[in-house]
């Protein structure tokens, strides 16, 4: 498989496959795809598993596409402005993905929930408490809310994020949450909570949650009159 990721701040990525290469992707990111590509639509390993990432914010169903010739192509777009990110596994690594970054990978990759067992992540974690995981062996792209900022972080280094902002990260990054210090900064400031991100490994950051952005377009929009 080939990829190219164009389109800018409205990003694509455009697949290339050779007969037999399957891709698979959240129903409703699919653009375009040529002639010689067969599509199938299922939970992708079963009911449960299909629930599983409906918890997680992706859908029940996955699509999958797979080339009947040389040179077919599907293209997957991202449904907010901002990046699409390959990230290649290679069955030793796995990534944790905030809900709804998954966009599309190749059949050889795994997408699963990852929970977070810790009560107070639980609890006060916001957008960083029900995951996504994805492992195997292939590419995966994920699609992050406005720029992506990265960071190698060196064992024992400590990142505090506005849960939001978080993308994804490797599996070896620990992550917490650290309450606000301080009663002004607290009801002044960015709110209770931290998410507590802890290397080695690295992580994926995004400028403009798509959940900020709409509260910042509130004030704008059209007030119902009765």
């Amino acid at each position: 498989m080939e990829y190219e990721i164009t389109g800018g701040s409205f990003p694509i990525v455009i697949c290339t496959l050779q007969k037999g290469e399957t891709m698979k992707n959240e129903t409703g990111a699919m653009a375009f795809m040529t002639s010689g590509m067969n599509m199938e639509t299922n939970t992708g390993g079963g009911l449960l598993k299909g629930i599983g990432r409906a918890l997680s914010g992706d859908t029940l169903f996955l699509n999958f596409f797979t080339a009947e010739s040389d040179g077919e192509q599907v293209g997957f777009s991202s449904c907010t402005p901002g990046k699409i990110i390959p990230i290649k596994l290679d069955g030793s690594n796995s990534i944790i993905g905030q809900k709804n970054a998954f966009l599309a990978a190749e059949e050889s990759v795994d997408v699963d929930i990852f929970f977070k067992n810790k009560l107070g992540t639980g609890i006060f974690g916001g957008e960083g408490f029900i995951l996504q995981k994805f492992t195997g062996n292939g590419m995966v792209f994920l699609e992050i809310d406005g720029e992506v900022i990265e960071r190698d972080l060196q064992p024992g280094e400590v990142l505090l994020v506005d849960p939001g902002h978080i993308a994804a990260m490797e599996e070896g990054i620990d992550f917490d949450v650290e309450r606000v210090q301080g009663a002004k900064n607290i009801l002044f400031g960015e709110g209770l909570f931290f998410s507590k991100l802890t290397g080695p490994g690295k992580v994926w950051l995004q400028t403009m949650p798509i959940s900020k952005l709409a509260e910042s377009l509130i004030p704008f929009l059209p007030q119902r009159t009765e």
